[in-house]
């Protein structure tokens, strides 16, 4: 009992000070508060201070964590420990928060959106956005095929993927869970396109404009001529933790909870009322669509730090999902071609990508901008366009990012349904 009290103290109150530490350096929040709460639960779950559990517990606990009754029932077959017992605790709690941080951080990324606004913005940037769905598309349908008999759940890790390369990291996770994923392959699958990832984004911050200005035109004076809403201070915002937790904020915090709490309720009562293969899928589905449907209210909309109250909370499963992997398992021979997997389909939708913005005549910037929004999310828009000294693609960046948040479970499942056939 009281290594879980400690635990849950450590899993939500570590990325507050994250979030702190971003504030007060520069150099910090470049790595990004996500990065740090995967590296810190990698440390901690490699560490040996958890326990690991018998073998004779892990092989009974693929699928998850066990009940009570189960614990019981292998205990007096001689199967698990006394041990175990605390590991499963353990086990529960995470998966507990695992569950919880997902299924709340969905409608409360999506509660502060201005769809209409935003899709208005988006025109301009139809183009990019539709090259970039291609580009993935195409890639992780090749890769299935070629992929598929080297390692398990290859449609559930490609449905994953999409998922996270049109709406980020929460929404990898999101699919996962939808699709019923084994947390070994979800653990795995994450870890490995944090890693990946990381490069990526190097990349296209550094020599990428270079390298794509090859054959690529460059941001053009008529694109630069163009007169376009100023609303960097408002992607800004979106990393924007300040106030949250003062008097006038907290009131603010709950409502947002509050909100999204009914959100969950409805996703929840879905659960139970559909078929047990389909519940978690339905359940993820529904929460998304509600997401979407509340930010068109003008008072939950107007609530202020719910999107950060989401970031927060992605920011807690980070760390708790981080703490799953295994180091030594990921080096595992059976596990690298999931991670050339991973790195086939990032570094292969941006190059197919590129190649299409070639025969689209698409422009560089605007090429890297979308690859970032889908990628990463649009909060890293504004970096990466700082990077690349042009603030005029933030906009066009931040409409393609919105619309990927907006359909990325469902284009991941629906891959999923897709794929499942063959």
């Amino acid at each position: 009992m009281v290594t879980t009290l400690l635990l849950l103290l450590y899993f939500f109150l570590t990325p507050i000070l994250l979030i702190y530490l971003c504030r007060k350096s520069k150099l910090i929040n470049r790595i990004g508060a996500i990065v740090l709460a995967y590296a810190l639960g990698l440390l901690l779950g490699n560490s040996g201070i958890l326990p690991s559990g018998s073998d004779g517990y892990n092989s009974e606990t693929v699928e998850g964590p066990l009940t009570k009754t189960e614990m019981l029932e292998f205990y007096d077959q001689g199967k698990i420990t006394n041990e175990d017992f605390t590991v499963n605790q353990i086990k529960s709690l995470e998966s507990n928060i695992m569950s919880a941080t997902v299924l709340f951080a969905i409608p409360l990324l999506l509660f502060s959106i201005d769809f209409k606004r935003w899709m208005k913005f988006a025109r301009g940037a139809v183009v990019s956005f539709v090259l970039a769905m291609v580009s993935l598309l195409v890639i992780i349908f090749a890769g299935f095929f070629i992929f598929r008999n080297l390692f398990g759940e290859c449609e559930a890790v490609s449905a994953m993927l999409v998922g996270c390369y049109t709406g980020a990291s929460y929404s990898l996770v999101a699919v996962g869970m939808a699709v019923n994923v084994t947390p070994d392959t979800l653990v795995l699958t994450n870890t490995f396109d944090i890693v990946i990832g990381a490069v990526a984004i190097l990349f296209l911050m550094t020599i990428a404009q270079r390298t794509f200005g090859v054959i690529l035109p460059s941001f053009n004076e008529k694109h630069k001529r163009i007169m376009k809403e100023d609303i960097s201070l408002e992607t800004h915002g979106m990393e924007d933790y300040s106030g949250m937790l003062t008097r006038k904020g907290i009131p603010d915090i709950l409502k947002s909870l509050g909100v999204a709490l009914v959100v969950v309720i409805i996703g929840g009562i879905a659960y139970f009322l559909v078929p047990k293969e389909y519940n978690m899928m339905v359940t993820i589905l529904l929460i998304s669509a509600l997401g979407i449907a509340a930010s068109y209210v003008g008072f939950i909309r107007k609530i202020k730090k719910s999107f950060q109250v989401g970031m927060y909370l992605i920011i807690v499963f980070s760390l708790v999902v981080a703490s799953q992997g295994n180091l030594i398992a990921m080096m595992q021979h059976q596990n690298w071609y999931l991670f050339l997997y991973v790195f086939y389909v990032v570094f292969g939708s941006i190059f197919f990508h590129v190649g299409l913005s070639w025969i689209f005549k698409v422009d560089t910037d605007n090429t890297i901008i979308a690859i970032t929004a889908l990628t990463y999310s649009p909060p890293f828009v504004p970096v990466v366009a700082a990077a690349l000294k042009n603030k005029n693609v933030i906009i066009s960046g931040i409409a393609v990012g919105v619309v990927g948040y907006a359909i990325s479970t469902f284009l991941g499942v629906g891959i999923f349904k897709i794929l499942f056939l063959f």
